[in-house]
This record gives C-alpha cells, structure tokens and sequence, in this order.
C-alpha cells in the first residue's frame, strides 16, 4: 500500500501537514449477504489533512464509497480504527456519530435530496436551524452562484442548479469536511465545472477538507492528493504539483 504524506501547496488554500485531521488505520469493512461475505474495504490506511481537497478514484464496487461512509460516521468499521482529531469514531456510541456529523461534516451526494415542497433558501434553511454558528443561507446560497434562485422550488431549477443549492446547504454550517460522492456523476461537462467551482470555493474560502469520490480521472486535477482505490484497497496515493481550477478541466 502506498501512502503519501500530505502536500505543500504554493497555490490555493494552504494545506496543514503538522497533524492529521482524519486517520485511518487497518480499516475493514465487510457486509453480510446472505451466506456470503463481501469485503469492501480490506485494510485500508489514510490521513487527510486541514485544508486539504482529495479526490478518491476507483471503479464501481471498489470500495470507495464505504470509505467515504466511514470518514462521515455513516458506517462503521468491521475492523480497525478511525480517528477525527482527538475523537474515536470507531468507539462513539450512534448519539456521539449523530453529533460529530452535524457538528462538523458536510455530505454532497449525486442525487440532490432536496425537499421538493421548499424553496432553495429553505432547503438551506433546515440545516442552519440546527447548526452552531451557521453562516446565513442566502449567503451560501450566494456563494454557489444562485442568488437570484432563492425562491425557486427544485422542480423550477435545473441538475446543476439542483446540486449547488446541495453544496450550499452543505456548506451553510460551515463544516471542517465536505464529503462528496460523484457530485457530477448526473452532470453534463460545463454543469459539473459550476459544481466543482462551488466545492473549491468552500475549500478556499472556509480552509474546509474537500474529499470528492468518482470514477471520473478528469476530475483528478483539481485536487491536492488523489487516492486510487481498487477492490477495497488503495493501491496508489499521489500528489499533484499544481491544482488546476475547474476551468482547466477537460472531460
């Protein structure tokens, strides 16, 4: 397994080395189907660290939704230990999970979830009435571009509309990580760049740990480290000299 250390950006936001935020060691993961086993996740190794954007590429089935699960609280490990700062998530009880993924995760996925009967402003809204120091959802619904779709219902906007008003009520709490499963995977090309424009913005703005699953290799550019996973195990971890915007992607 190969496991690089965390990179020294000239470019962006500046990443933190000195300490992980997340740590993963020996991870495992396998389900119960039926009479047969299926091992998601098999050992698996990894920090992330503050202020850092990571894409995690693989093929279907690899596993690397699992590990998103478990970095988010969602799922919890069959073996091995996951660490958030000073915080054991392996042994939180499902109240403490509850709390640290209000407290401080952002989750993004590829079908947006939104409430069809609110507007874009109260569909943000949800999230800051339970949030500790939210940021005000026009405000966040500004920063992905839709200030003039506050009061539009999901039916009246479009995919890409959609899934920016998801990244903002995502990011409306200000959370320290962003998790986001194939957040362009229902996108055409130029749609998908508006949304990766809204994540590295919240990573630059905010210094929030963006981690972006896809099996979309284009989408690796942008990132500061990229995370191969194949059958459940990350096979290669590397890091790019320079981070290209969005703009500068070509898929």
């Amino acid at each position: 397994m190969i496991e690089g250390v965390g990179p020294d950006t000239s470019e962006g936001t500046a990443v933190d080395t000195s300490r992980a935020v997340f740590c993963l060691r020996g991870v495992t993961k396998v389900y119960q189907m039926g009479e047969v086993e299926v091992q998601a996740l098999r050992g698996v190794d990894l920090d992330l660290y503050a202020g850092e954007f990571v894409v995690v590429l693989g093929p279907s089935g690899s596993g690397k939704s699992t590990l998103l699960n478990i970095l988010g609280g969602l799922d919890a490990p069959t073996a091995g230990e996951v660490h958030y700062l000073d915080h054991n998530l392996t042994s939180a009880s499902d109240a403490g999970l509850t709390r640290f993924r209000r407290e401080h995760v952002g989750f993004v996925f590829q079908f947006y979830n939104l409430i069809p009967s609110l507007t874009s402003l109260e569909n943000v809204a949800l999230v800051t009435e339970i949030a500790e120091d939210p940021m005000d959802p026009a405000q966040a619904l500004a920063m992905v571009g839709l200030r003039d779709r506050l009061s539009h219902f999901p039916a009246q906007l479009s995919g890409g509309e959609q899934q920016r008003v998801a990244i903002a009520r995502a990011i409306a709490k200000r959370p320290q990580v962003l998790l986001c499963d194939e957040p362009t995977g229902a996108l055409d090309y130029e749609t998908g760049k508006l949304v990766l424009d809204a994540l590295e913005g919240a990573n630059r703005q905010f210094g929030t740990i963006v981690a972006i699953i896809t099996h979309n290799a284009a989408i690796a550019g942008i990132a500061d480290r990229v995370v191969r996973v194949r059958s459940g195990m990350i096979t290669e971890v590397t890091r790019n000299s320079r981070r290209l915007s969005p703009a500068e992607l070509a898929w």
